[in-house]
């Protein structure tokens, strides 16, 4: 087994708040939302975070052609609440990414990229196109031009985690942007955390986070989870996390 440091980062002049070891908690938001997942529509939740309070946000959103609406919601959300230079990570479906791109694009938001997720497992069928689909992307948006850029791979192995939610997100991805594109006491933000893959990463890492959930017992499955999280001793090799980033 191998470990090493965390990845550097390269700060440009327009990187706003947050240094290392900073706790960043905007005064306005509501201290029932502080390191805590909220049961509720996020629709309705995200209405009481203050504009510029958020440092990173990273969520995975319901995919069918329906919730497509629910991608421009989280567009506009994002363009509102991160903070200048920060960016969005949002998972999708690649059956409808030139809508879900546009959708977090309408809101203003800067494009910045499109990662991809290898599935290693229950790869899905798309019948009507009779396809087995083999990745899964993640977009990235930024709000303006981004005010920290680090050295990633774009193309990463995705181990799922289906312990705690049916479409529960492997921690490894997570962990590694969480880590290189935030400092300890950030703010992430997880609108849509199912199983709470994201919070339980930013117990790991020692960051801040805002998590809602619309299901009571999946919510409550989830806090079990972040509670019973615990920071890694040392920062594992990407191929120890499931990632290849």
């Amino acid at each position: 087994m191998t470990w090493r440091r965390g990845h550097e980062a390269h700060l440009l002049p327009d990187e706003v708040r947050g240094g290392v070891g900073d706790v960043t908690w905007h005064p306005g938001l509501p201290a029932e939302y502080r390191d805590e997942i909220v049961t509720g529509d996020a629709r309705v939740l995200a209405e009481m975070i203050p504009d510029e309070s958020v440092d990173l946000i990273v969520t995975d959103p319901p995919y069918p052609r329906e919730y497509l609406h629910l991608y421009r919601w989280l567009g506009e959300v994002g363009a509102r609440v991160l903070r200048p230079g920060r960016y969005l990570f949002a998972y999708g479906a690649a059956e409808h990414l030139p809508e879900q791109i546009a959708a977090l694009h309408e809101s203003g938001l800067t494009y910045f990229w499109t990662d991809v997720l290898l599935h290693n497992g229950g790869f899905p069928r798309v019948w009507y196109k009779r396809l087995v689909s083999g990745y899964k992307p993640v977009y990235v948006l930024t709000r303006g031009a981004p005010g920290r850029l680090a050295w990633r791979s774009t193309f990463h192995v995705c181990r799922r985690d289906k312990r705690f939610h049916t479409w529960g997100q492997g921690e490894g991805y997570p962990f590694k942007v969480i880590e290189m594109l935030t400092d300890p006491g950030n703010v992430v933000l997880d609108p849509f955390c199912g199983g709470g893959t994201v919070p339980a990463v930013c117990k790991m890492l020692g960051r801040n986070h805002v998590a809602f959930e619309i299901d009571p017992d999946v919510a409550e499955r989830a806090r079990r989870r972040v509670r019973d999280a615990q920071p890694p001793l040392l920062v594992p090799e990407p191929e120890q996390l499931g990632t290849g980033l």
